[in-house]
């Protein structure tokens, strides 16, 4: 996912590739139902003129159905619509990298997530890893410090708080939505930079997050990670990478 900037200025997101663009529109045909499980697609060629693309775009996109078990080839008759999978792995729609506005749903997914995961954190961790959660925001810092961004240290404290959680699903699951969220870290990273006040609330979110997960208190815990989720999304706003929402009804 890449940015680019606005008239004014403010950053946006880049349309993604057109095979990312078709394989997301005949993902949603297969399932709305207008391509049902055995039906042939349409040839190469024929998605091909009824799209205004490339063969090799068509390619690309069946080949990325294909990998999500969406769609099977059978040898000498075509690319048919897969059966259902009860067990079939789990994707987001690649057009969530076009828009802020889908990042910021994705930001919200991880609030719901991250509560929990901290307060079971709280009730959980080792003292190894509580002592690693120590390091980890550390790192942050540090990086800081020395001119980087500090996003990959951030997702690490993040991962290190769902390992201390005791559950492995949770540190797979925010490993799986770190890709739809690096470059609007990287933002809200950089109007951090601009503005030390911002700076130093992100500090101190995460010093009180792994504080509250030390003194083993769920409740303040879940508080306040789904408190620094919430600013998160603020940031965003503040940024101008995201439109504000609830206008005249405060931030959520």
């Amino acid at each position: 996912m890449a940015l680019s900037s606005q008239a004014g200025g403010a950053p946006r997101l880049q349309a993604s590739r057109l095979s990312d663009r078709l394989a997301a529109l005949l993902a949603e045909q297969v399932a709305a139902g207008a391509l049902v499980p055995g039906a042939r697609l349409p040839t190469e060629q024929q998605l091909a003129e009824q799209h205004g693309v490339s063969r090799t775009v068509v390619r690309e996109a069946v080949h990325q159905l294909k990998s999500q078990g969406l769609l099977i080839s059978r040898q000498g008759s075509g690319v048919y619509v897969a059966a259902a999978d009860a067990h079939r792995p789990l994707a987001f729609d690649p057009t969530v990298l076009e828009s802020m506005e889908s990042v910021a749903q994705v930001v919200e997914v991880r609030r719901v997530l991250e509560g929990e995961i901290a307060a079971l954190a709280a009730q959980r961790a080792t003292r190894s890893q509580i002592a690693a959660l120590r390091r980890a925001q550390l790192a942050i810092e540090d990086a800081v410090a020395a001119g980087g961004d500090g996003v990959e240290q951030d997702l690490a404290l993040h991962r290190a708080i769902a390992d201390a959680s005791g559950n492995p699903q949770f540190a797979r699951i925010l490993g799986f939505l770190e890709q739809y969220l690096r470059e609007a870290m990287r933002v809200t990273r950089g109007n951090e930079a601009r503005h030390w006040r911002f700076a130093e609330a992100v500090r101190e979110e995460h010093r009180a997050i792994v504080e509250a997960i030390a003194a083993r208190d769920a409740a303040a815990a879940r508080r306040l990670a789904t408190g620094h989720m919430q600013e998160a999304t603020h940031r965003l706003e503040l940024a101008g990478v995201l439109k504000r929402r609830n206008k005249g009804r405060g931030r959520t």
